[in-house]
């Protein structure tokens, strides 16, 4: 069994490969647990199974890009996990955006004309700007451990799922846009028999849909990043100290 000290040395260690919180608390626990293992089977003092053990896990500590999500390298595992997790967001963010998809679709069925279409379609879009904002508003537990300016800022992120806030931000304020215009293409296409350019048709179509996915998937990666911070509230009121 480590100690306080030799475990504070592990999350030093982990640090210095700036691996967020989420993802360096449950890797410290790995490594907790072999160096233990490594003491228990060849007996050597704290140090040189913690050297063993770094060693053992060198590769998992090699830089790599991943565009997309990471301007600046990162270490092997953490690509391996956010794949890992992000894969399982993605696909059921395509899930409920086709789900979505329909709705815009039925929306079209439900308006007498095209003014009450772009009402419906306001309302209903004006959703996906509110509900990720409402959701933080109304988590206190959240806004109480998100923040700045604590121990290690500017060295690891909360969790993996923080940086998706620029993500949400972009959405925004493209679907804010998208809102505040009148559409000229949709229901005329679906409702009327006027001719309608295949073009802005299918932008007016997918930008919505590709836009809502993203939101949804920035929704789903919120409800990850609070059960994650309830897991870590006792090391991030340590590194507030």
């Amino acid at each position: 069994m480590i100690s306080e000290e030799q475990e504070q040395q592990i999350i030093d260690y982990l640090i210095l490969h700036r691996l967020p919180v989420d993802i360096l608390l449950e890797v410290k626990d790995h490594m907790a647990e072999q160096v233990s293992d490594i003491q228990r089977q060849e007996n050597p003092d704290f140090d040189k199974a913690f050297l063993k053990t770094q060693k053992l896990w060198a590769d998992e500590f090699k830089m790599t890009g991943y565009p997309g999500f990471y301007r600046e390298e990162i270490p092997v595992i953490v690509k391996k996990i956010i794949k890992e997790k992000y894969n399982g967001i993605i696909k059921k963010s395509l899930c409920f955006g086709i789900l979505s998809f329909a709705v815009n679709l039925m929306l079209i069925y439900l308006s007498a004309d095209q003014e009450v279409y772009n009402d419906l379609f306001r309302l209903y879009n004006s959703l996906f700007v509110l509900s990720p904002f409402l959701f933080w508003v109304f988590s206190p537990e959240m806004r109480k451990y998100v923040r700045w300016d604590f121990k290690y800022q500017g060295k690891l992120f909360y969790t993996l799922y923080q940086r998706n806030l620029g993500l949400y931000i972009i959405c925004a304020n493209v679907m804010f846009q998208i809102i505040l215009r009148k559409d000229r293409y949709v229901f005329k296409f679906f409702r009327t028999e006027d001719s309608v350019a295949l073009l802005p048709l299918m932008i007016s179509l997918l930008v919505p849909f590709i836009l809502q996915v993203m939101i949804i998937f920035v929704l789903i990666n919120f409800f990850k990043h609070k059960k994650s911070l309830y897991k870590m509230r006792d090391f991030l009121s340590k590194a507030s100290e």
